[in-house]
């Protein structure tokens, strides 16, 4: 059974980083698409940055330019660089997985595998 483990999130000021991490056992990274998403308390979860199993990068258009997904596959860990912070980045981060090709940032009701979630909470 796949286990993810989130870190990274935390409290920063506007403007700032952070850098989340998903570690995953056991799974090889490269024959899943990935995901993080994000949600705030009462809204839908949304997707903020993935990629396909073909290597293709997807961004939501209100983080392009400011975050960057990437992995480490001898780590078996994804992250998601965040730079630029804003308070409407405020929210909990989910990695996510599928075996399936996904398109683009798929909704998150179609990803199968989640992590337990890690708060980033952006103050102005």
């Amino acid at each position: 059974q796949v286990q993810f483990q989130e870190s990274g999130g935390e409290s920063v000021q506007a403007g700032g980083s952070l850098r989340l991490s998903c570690a995953a056992s056991p799974f090889t990274y490269s024959h899943y698409s990935m995901g993080w998403f994000r949600q705030v308390l009462g809204k839908e979860r949304e997707g903020v940055a993935s990629r396909d199993s073909t290597g293709k990068l997807n961004y939501a258009d209100s983080v392009k330019g400011r975050f960057t997904i990437s992995q480490d596959n001898a780590k078996n860990t994804l992250y998601l660089q965040m730079d630029r912070l804003k308070p409407e980045d405020t929210a909990m981060y989910y990695c996510a997985a599928d075996p399936s090709f996904m398109s683009g940032l798929a909704p998150a009701p179609l990803w199968n595998y989640w992590g337990q979630g890690t708060q980033v909470t952006v103050s102005s």
